[in-house]
């Protein structure tokens, strides 16, 4: 692998998964994985095969199905689990065990009632039995957000003795800031034995509103795998959004990092899973959310219709939106009018805007949004509606 190039590991059909109400069928996920494949997604992590029947039986339908991209299965550091795991991804061409535990003083302690030297030992022999089912182990260290740099280093040095290809380094409850995950990746790169073994990657969660910023700032200082969600989907805030690390590496060249993505597929990618899952999309979401490339504000209506770069840093039809919109309020200004009349077939001369702009500014003080079809009220009810239909 280039070290330029970024591997991009979806988990929108496993942690994704994890929002309340949005279970998916194994058909659902089948659809969703084809369209992941077809995005162009490294990774697809399709579930945690131990947790139930359904999951087990939809990792191994996944498997089965994808023909280019790895196909990951979750497991805990049980043997149990990373046996179902190797099980369930028999079939998959690239098969991949994503393994691990908690390392943090509060995981240690609390969740697991167990030392720094036991979770060592846990972390070693769990990559060294799911390394006997399958070459491409990956390791996390849940909780490595608020684990100290030194005992963590430990833990890496020791999943790669094991044979771990891929090391996660998770700010499991979102808590780090951008600097400080940065300074961790860093660290570890620099100070952990046999780093050129494994792939250092970034998951990220937003209980802070921070997991694509701290995936960014992952990748600037080694890590070369971001584990992300579509649309930010996922446990409490959700995870790293895939479609703004992808497009935020695209529209920063300069950072020499790229990925295999597809952009193009993007915007079809989110309504599919918003879809299947049930999950509403808010509308000023960056990238895919309906705001994204929407203008209400006359200055911004004006400066994108002369050229859409004033106001816009994407091009809608990057990620396969048709078009910017010009949304008509009561914000909108002539100019904007003028487009949307047009559209609708109205070319209206100067004067014409001037008297039809007056009768759209009562209109729109009334209404939230001006349609298509109040366009045709507005200019029909008018001062100059003869003019116009005459010209």
């Amino acid at each position: 692998m280039s070290q330029s190039q970024i591997q991009i590991f979806d988990t929108t059909l496993r942690d994704g998964e994890q929002v309340p109400g949005c279970k998916l069928n194994t058909d659902q996920k089948l659809i969703i994985a084809q369209q992941l494949e077809k995005l162009g997604v490294d990774v697809i992590e399709a579930g945690f095969p131990i947790s139930s029947p359904g999951d087990f039986k939809s990792v191994k339908a996944i498997s089965e199905i994808v023909k280019n991209a790895t196909v990951c299965g979750l497991t805990r550091a049980v043997k149990k689990d990373i046996e179902m795991a190797a099980e369930a991804l028999k079939k998959a061409k690239k098969p991949r065990i994503h393994t691990g535990i908690g390392t943090s003083p509060s995981h240690i302690k609390y969740k697991f009632n167990s030392n720094s030297e036991q979770i060592i030992d846990r972390a070693f022999e769990a990559v060294k039995y799911a390394k006997s089912f399958v070459e491409d182990v990956e390791f996390y260290a849940e909780d490595a957000g608020r684990t100290e740099n030194e005992y963590l280093a430990k833990v890496c040095e020791a999943a790669i003795k094991a044979g771990a290809t891929v090391l996660n380094i998770p700010d499991t409850t979102g808590y780090c800031l951008p600097n400080e995950y940065g300074a961790k990746i860093k660290y570890l790169m620099e100070n952990v034995t046999g780093i050129e073994k494994a792939i250092l990657s970034c998951h990220c969660h937003n209980d802070l509103g921070l997991a694509t910023a701290n995936s960014i700032e992952g990748v600037i200082n080694g890590a070369r795998q971001i584990e992300c969600t579509i649309n930010g989907i996922g446990e409490r805030a959700g995870n790293t959004a895939l479609e703004e690390v992808v497009m935020i590496l695209k529209q920063h060249p300069y950072l020499n990092l790229t990925t295999n993505i597809q952009p193009k597929e993007i915007y079809k990618t989110s309504q599919l899973v918003s879809h299947h899952m049930g999950v509403y999309t808010q509308p000023n979401k960056a990238i895919v959310g309906s705001n994204a490339f929407a203008h209400s504000s006359g200055i911004h209506q004006d400066g994108v219709i002369k050229n859409r770069e004033t106001y816009e840093i994407i091009d809608p039809k990057e990620i396969g939106v048709t078009e910017s919109a010009i949304v008509l309020t009561a914000r909108s200004g002539r100019a904007a009018l003028a487009y949307r009349a047009k559209k609708v077939g109205y070319e209206l001369t100067k004067l014409q805007l001037d008297d039809v702009y007056a009768t759209f500014l009562n209109f729109a003080d009334k209404k939230k949004e001006v349609k298509d079809d109040d366009i045709h009220q507005i200019i029909e009810t008018s001062n100059v509606y003869q003019q116009i239909i005459s010209a």
